[in-house]
């Protein structure tokens, strides 16, 4: 019997490769796509023309719908009738729900955390402002962002509360699709930013949960140190705070 069953299952697999080589090539698409609109190669707003990326990438159009259709799920395209699929341009609304959101979780994520720190996790918390800084020394916007994300979801691990630490899963996508687009809510100097998270580790480090968890919650809502140029510039002056972007890259 256990033959049988393992022939059925040897035959399932049979008929079903091409598909499996299908979802594949949509997974690879969309990694590609993916991080086009990270890196800004894709701007807000642009069309993503189906057939025109199926012929430079010598595939068949069907990945490339499905990865498209997997980027419309996640909010990073939006489908136009009769029109097609577009880069969608976050507003500064999309970005402040977001915010209302994340302010209680990380307040609560840095509490508990200064209870269950190790000297491992300091490690890797260090790490990641260090990977900050280089990003900002390279002009990688993109790799910026991603320790970013990453530093605040290894501190949700840290918090010890598994049910935080999903929650942080649930909401982490959408965060990493409005900071993908656009970051309308932060115009300031990114390598304060990674300053910023250095700080915050010592906050952790210093074991004071009431000063920790205050911080990362100005942190979360937009009230930290950090300059933030649409507060801070005159109106009507046209200066440029610095940000690590690659050459010839579109405006994060």
């Amino acid at each position: 019997m256990a033959s049988n069953a393992s022939a059925g299952f040897v035959s399932t697999l049979a008929t079903n490769k091409d598909r499996f080589r299908k979802t594949l090539i949509s997974d690879q698409v969309y990694d590609l796509l993916r991080q086009a609109v990270v890196d800004g190669d894709l701007a807000p707003n642009e069309r993503v023309v189906e057939s025109e990326i199926a012929r430079r990438l010598g595939v068949s159009q069907a990945p490339v719908r499905e990865a498209v259709k997997r980027l419309a799920r996640e909010g990073l395209l939006m489908h136009v009738p009769r029109r097609g699929h577009f880069v969608v341009e976050i507003s500064s609304k999309d970005a402040e729900y977001a915010r209302q959101v994340r302010e209680p979780m990380e307040r609560l994520a840095a509490q508990l955390a200064t209870e269950h720190l190790t000297d491992d996790s300091l490690r890797e918390l260090d790490a990641l402002v260090e990977r900050m800084h280089a990003a900002v020394a390279a002009h990688d916007v993109s790799r910026f962002r991603d320790a970013d994300i990453e530093f605040h979801a290894l501190v949700s691990q840290i918090s010890g509360n598994p049910f935080l630490a999903r929650m942080w899963e649930v909401i982490e996508p959408s965060l990493r699709t409005l900071r993908a687009i656009s970051d309308p809510l932060f115009d300031g100097d990114w390598s304060a930013m990674a300053d910023e998270h250095g700080r915050l580790v010592e906050l952790l480090r210093s074991g004071d949960a009431g000063k920790a968890a205050a911080a990362f919650a100005d942190h979360a809502a937009g009230r930290g140190p950090v300059p933030d140029a649409r507060t801070t510039r005159a109106p009507g002056a046209t200066g440029k705070a610095k940000k690590p972007r690659k050459a010839a890259a579109k405006k994060p």
